[in-house]
């Protein structure tokens, strides 16, 4: 997308700057809810009633109307039971999803792409209800004492629970969140010592953990196969201590000739907190030939691969084979334009999943107490630098001195900016390429170098040590 005058489509920016009839009030009643949730529902305050009455308020005339309305009554009385707090989360998870889905809409206008409809999965299978119900319970729990008043007892009652999900392929989605978000809980513990509460993070986690504990909720989405070409554009990196994980966003031709998608592949690997930087791709290469492919330049040919309705590629290597050179930016500018956005999965429905891949050029880069900013037709568009991984060569520096962007653009701190996945710049005089991604496959920059035998170097001594503990 690049300003109408130098021949490209129009990229809207000033779209991007109005306001949104509604949304400040969604989110407003979102977060005197979270409110509520921080110092819990066990023995309710007077002052807690208007987070309750407000999201109550905010989805009246809706089908949640009634029960929501019963909720929180419950719940300021000091009796709201599992269903009661089902319907609260179902509430908030309404608002935020509509909020989402403004804001979509608004990305859709800015960047003249459409998306595709969302197509209900079949049945799901069944889930052992004694599980389920236990989670509920747990979570339930939580919403009684708050984010203030958690100890580990509380906390560690998790752990019989999430023991007793792991085994069930069915059940793993939402045993992953339970156990990531009870150790969560367990580092604050306890929460009355906190300086701060993440209320909004943990209350997103809660409200969703107690939706896919009801029937069909944790269903996976619709399958169906991919065949024809890919083309990455870049790879959003995401770490934390101990996980990390690569998403390659790449435009898909189907060799049927249909028109051409937006889809993603992820690559997923646990990890040690030493092992940082260009280390990383040690971990995640073994099991996805696309990252070759991404710091290559190259396209994929793919035979049947598994795609869901939400644009994931399940990927297998067994589907997938090198193809011809395909420079990142010229599929930006000649295949991205006519690219259809992938469907949303309603429980996804958030603001902080939205990630829409944009082309940007023609635009002018200035850096002040607040940041980077790309300015594009008389707007300003925030860049965020600090979603920049270390893993590659692209820097704050080079987005900087870019006459080109390919970025995410999402939706944070109540606007919208681009988080840059490559960039077009000049490097002594001579116009050069910059990936985040660069260094997936391989590199023989000297700075990729030293990390990678950092990184190997770090791992040799965690295996030396694991053996040494094994042996005794």
């Amino acid at each position: 997308m690049v300003p109408a005058d130098q021949g490209g489509g129009v990229m809207r920016a000033d779209v991007l700057a109005d306001g949104i009839d509604g949304l400040d009030e969604a989110l407003a009643a979102v977060d005197a809810f979270d409110q509520v949730l921080v110092t819990g529902l066990l023995r309710p305050q007077p002052a807690q009633a208007a987070g309750l009455s407000g999201l109550a308020g905010a989805v009246a005339g809706t089908p949640l109307a009634a029960r929501v309305a019963e909720a929180a009554e419950k719940a300021l009385a000091g009796g709201a039971g599992e269903d009661h707090f089902v319907a609260l989360a179902a509430a908030r998870t309404a608002l935020l999803g509509s909020v989402h889905d403004a804001l979509a809409a608004r990305a859709e206008e800015a960047t003249g792409r459409p998306r595709s409809e969302w197509d209900a999965p079949g049945p799901a299978e069944r889930q052992p209800v004694n599980v389920t119900a236990a989670a509920r319970s747990w979570l339930s729990d939580l919403a009684r004492c708050g984010w203030r008043g958690i100890d580990h007892e509380v906390v560690s009652s998790a752990a019989p629970v999430v023991s007793a999900m792991l085994p069930d392929p069915g059940l793993r989605r939402l045993a992953s969140l339970l156990d990531g978000f009870a150790a969560e809980l367990a580092a604050s513990c306890p929460g009355a010592a906190l300086d701060r509460v993440p209320a909004r993070r943990w209350a997103d986690l809660w409200s969703r953990a107690l939706l896919l504990t009801l029937p069909g909720a944790a269903g996976a989405p619709a399958r169906g196969t991919a065949t024809g070409r890919l083309l990455p554009l870049g790879v959003d990196v995401q770490e934390h201590a101990t996980a990390v994980q690569a998403q390659v966003h790449a435009v898909f031709e189907p060799a049927d000739g249909a028109a051409p998608l937006l889809v993603r592949a992820s690559v997923s690997a646990s990890k040690p907190d030493t092992v940082v930087g260009a280390g990383l791709w040690q971990l995640l290469r073994p099991h996805m030939s696309l990252l070759a492919a991404v710091s290559e330049g190259r396209s994929m040919d793919l035979v049947g691969m598994p795609v869901t309705a939400e644009g994931d590629l399940i990927w297998s290597d067994a589907h997938a084979r090198q193809g011809e050179p395909a420079d990142p930016f010229s599929t930006a500018r000649v295949a991205l334009p006519t690219a259809t956005g992938p469907a949303t999965a309603p429980l996804d429905r958030h603001p902080a999943r939205i990630a829409v891949p944009v082309f940007i050029e023609g635009y002018t880069a200035e850096e002040d107490d607040a940041g980077l900013t790309f300015t594009l037709t008389g707007q300003r568009l925030p860049v965020d630098t600090d979603r920049i991984p270390a893993a590659g060569p692209l820097t704050p520096a080079s987005v900087a001195a870019s006459v080109a962007c390919i970025g995410l653009l999402r939706w944070d701190a109540g606007s919208f900016g681009v988080q840059p996945l490559a960039v077009e710049t000049t490097v002594r005089k001579k116009p050069v390429t910059v990936q985040a991604g660069a260094w997936a496959g391989g590199t023989a920059d000297k700075a990729g170098v030293k990390a990678e035998k950092a990184a190997t170097d770090a791992a040799a001594v965690l295996r030396e040590r694991a053996g040494r503990l094994l042996r005794k």
